[in-house]
């Protein structure tokens, strides 16, 4: 059975959910699945705005039948060629072999890598600035390379301000029946998740960001179509200030996020030592993750979303502790930068941890350094360790809130 929704007059949602994918690019949970979001425009042309994964290829040529009715495709638009939308792109040739597969040199070029069908006579290249013109619709063609791929585009629908963005504005987790933002509680259901795709994703590219930021300056847009998670319409200007914040480093909120290594629970105990001190101070919203449990895209969300790290490992093997020293290569890969930071090491018989955790944090751009501390093995009280966390929790406090 079909599965679409009108989203404005002559636009229809054909996509689908995934709820049995258990990664994202086999490197992300999804608790919550995900939708593979395309959209069909019937005027005097047909138009399709992108495919989808083929793990749901026969319910969205389902769909796309049921919207068309009979009448021929003429267009398939491809603003990403990522495979969880371009897998379905020659099924659709098969059914559609006259359709024109609209694109640019980057897009093709991608497709001949991909696949081995000869689309010669069903290429449609376009350029930065051209209008597709579908009848009382048309599609202007925004470049957004490295927003996340570097053959990315955006179509601007200029009757209905609808903005078809690609990737960008996306989020995890599966669309049910309210495809709309608003008609969901998307800041409890959905920001989080659209966070955590952002900075695990895109996060790297904050400058070609910014770059579309620039481009769309002067463009009335109601509606936002992403290809993951729901249509935007009632929550724009927040998603856009997010997206704008988050591209250019910076954090949403003053707050403290502390991920930390432990073998036996020493270094663990510390953290949450630290923790109940900056609490007492007045620290509010703190957050506390275990680096060997938590999967490094939870804890780089938040590393987007506040102002101030505190990282613990122990030194293991004469180095860092490994799942620490993993995620701080994510951090630096992404891109992380303007953040305050508080290390405290720990060993037993020969100290690395404290030095490295500076050293990886240092190359990164415009990181403070608050304090750096290395404790012997255990916290206790008569030592000098608890002084060394009041000293920490003085300087992360006042950075907060003398701010």
């Amino acid at each position: 059975m079909n599965n679409v929704r009108e989203i404005s007059k002559d636009f229809y949602w054909v996509g689908g959910n995934d709820r049995r994918l258990e990664m994202f690019e086999n490197l992300f949970p999804l608790t919550n699945g995900v939708s593979y979001n395309s959209y069909l425009i019937k005027d005097e042309k047909t138009a399709l705005i992108d495919s989808v994964d083929d793990a749901i290829t026969d319910i969205y040529l389902e769909n796309i039948r049921y919207v068309l009715d009979g009448r021929d495709l003429d267009y398939l638009v491809i603003n990403h060629m990522e495979p969880d939308h371009c897998g379905s792109i020659e099924n659709i040739l098969r059914i559609y072999p006259d359709v024109k597969l609209v694109g640019n040199a980057k897009t093709f070029q991608f497709f001949n890598q991909f696949y081995s069908k000869d689309i010669e006579d069903n290429k449609y290249p376009v350029k930065e600035g051209d209008v597709l013109e579908l009848g009382k619709h048309s599609l202007e063609f925004i470049f957004a390379p490295m927003v996340h791929w570097p053959e990315v585009m955006m179509n601007y629908e200029k009757t209905t301000g609808t903005l078809f963005s690609a990737d960008a504005f996306g989020t995890f987790g599966v669309v049910t029946g309210n495809i709309f933002d608003d008609e969901t509680d998307y800041k409890n259901l959905y920001f989080d998740e659209a966070r955590r795709y952002y900075a695990n994703i895109v996060g790297k590219f904050g400058a070609q960001v910014q770059g579309v930021f620039r481009k769309l300056e002067g463009y009335d847009i109601n509606q936002i179509c992403s290809l993951h998670g729901p249509i935007l319409r009632g929550n724009i200007e927040e998603i856009l200030a997010a997206y704008d914040k988050w591209s250019k480093y910076e954090p949403e909120k003053e707050g403290v996020v502390m991920f930390y290594g432990s073998m036996y629970g020493n270094t663990e105990n510390t953290v949450h030592a630290l923790a109940n001190k900056l609490a007492e101070k007045g620290i509010k919203d703190i957050r506390s993750y275990d680096v060997s449990k938590t999967h490094p895209s939870y804890i780089i969300s938040d590393i987007w979303k506040y102002s101030h790290l505190v990282a613990a490992a122990p030194t293991y093997n004469m180095g860092l502790y490994y799942p620490m020293d993993n995620l701080l290569n994510e951090i630096k890969a992404l891109g992380v930068k303007d953040r305050k930071v508080s290390i405290i090491g720990n060993h037993s018989w020969a100290s690395a941890a404290s030095r490295l955790m500076e050293e990886k944090f240092t190359s990164m751009k415009n990181m403070e350094i608050l304090s750096n501390t290395d404790i012997k093995t255990r916290l206790k009280n008569e030592d000098e360790t608890e002084a060394k966390l009041d000293e920490i929790a003085e300087k992360i406090a006042n950075s907060i809130l003398n701010k």
